[in-house]
């Protein structure tokens, strides 16, 4: 069992699926959200597969409610259609806080088959042009502070591009924009519904406009566009709008093939030096 297949090990219980969430996939005091949703996806397509409907993610709109701590995880989904090419549902995360049941987030999941859609692909967006892995910088290589409480940076081996770390040593750039390469530490291959956890495993791209901190997340919206080829994954974020505390960050995954996989938007919470506010 790889680290993330057993992060998303589920059992039928009742009228959903238990789970148990691991400091393992925390920063800070939270689970990150990314696992929270290739949860929720796992759960769903487990369901609807047992229905005799689809099992690829093909999107996840979503809201957290409150953040998921170590402890066991109620998934409950509910299947809302199955059509002949995809199916739609519902599914909460929920987990028991002194005996009383506290949901962590809501969304809506659509399933397909994503071979279905693989081709003919008439326009696309281009991975951005940045050193290859052995060329970038390590997470393992970023000051302590930012390690702190973190077991969720252990999981992944993460090489940014030197042009856009700034904000690592206190040098946020300001443009707002973050790029580099991802993999899983153990070096598993990602599957479809492990795309939803690389879309929210980079640090948030409010650090180089000169935020730190928590930088919760309002709403996501995550598309997943293809299965990836084994190897790296290049990941770009970035920004367009911010104000009054609120940011919306754009994510772009492509794989080693150079074949764009995944994409999000997040509307983000953050605070930011007064000159930004």
């Amino acid at each position: 069992m790889t680290e993330l297949g057993d992060a998303l090990r589920l059992e039928q219980s009742g009228t959903g699926w238990a789970g148990e969430l691991s400091d393992d996939w925390a920063i800070g005091e939270a689970v990150n959200g990314g696992l929270l949703m290739s949860l929720a996806t796992t759960a769903t397509a487990r369901s609807s597969e047992s229905a005799g409907g689809h099992r690829d993610p093909l999107s996840f709109s979503g809201v957290f409610l409150s953040p998921g701590t170590a402890g066991p995880v109620l998934v409950e989904p509910q299947i809302l259609r199955s059509g002949r090419s995809m199916t739609t549902a519902q599914v909460t995360v929920s987990q028991d806080v002194d005996g009383r049941s506290v949901e962590r987030s809501r969304a809506l999941v659509t399933l397909g088959d994503l071979d279905r859609y693989a081709e003919p692909v008439l326009k696309t967006v281009a991975a951005p042009d940045i050193p290859p892995p052995d060329k970038c910088l390590s997470a393992s290589d970023a000051p302590p502070s930012t390690l702190t409480k973190s077991g969720f940076l252990q999981r992944f081996d993460a090489r940014m591009d030197p042009a856009t770390i700034g904000w690592a040593v206190g040098e946020p750039s300001g443009e707002g924009e973050m790029r580099g390469w991802l993999r899983l530490a153990d070096e598993a291959p990602i599957d479809a519904i492990g795309l939803l956890l690389v879309l929210d495993a980079f640090p948030p791209v409010s650090f180089d406009l000169g935020s730190s901190g928590w930088v919760p997340t309002v709403e996501f919206t995550g598309y997943v566009r293809g299965i990836p080829a084994p190897g790296w994954l290049q990941l770009r974020l970035h920004t367009t709008h911010v104000a009054g505390g609120l940011l919306n960050e754009d994510c772009e995954v492509w794989d080693s093939t150079g074949r764009l996989v995944a994409h999000s938007r997040q509307l983000a919470s953050a605070r930011f030096p007064a000159s930004l506010d």
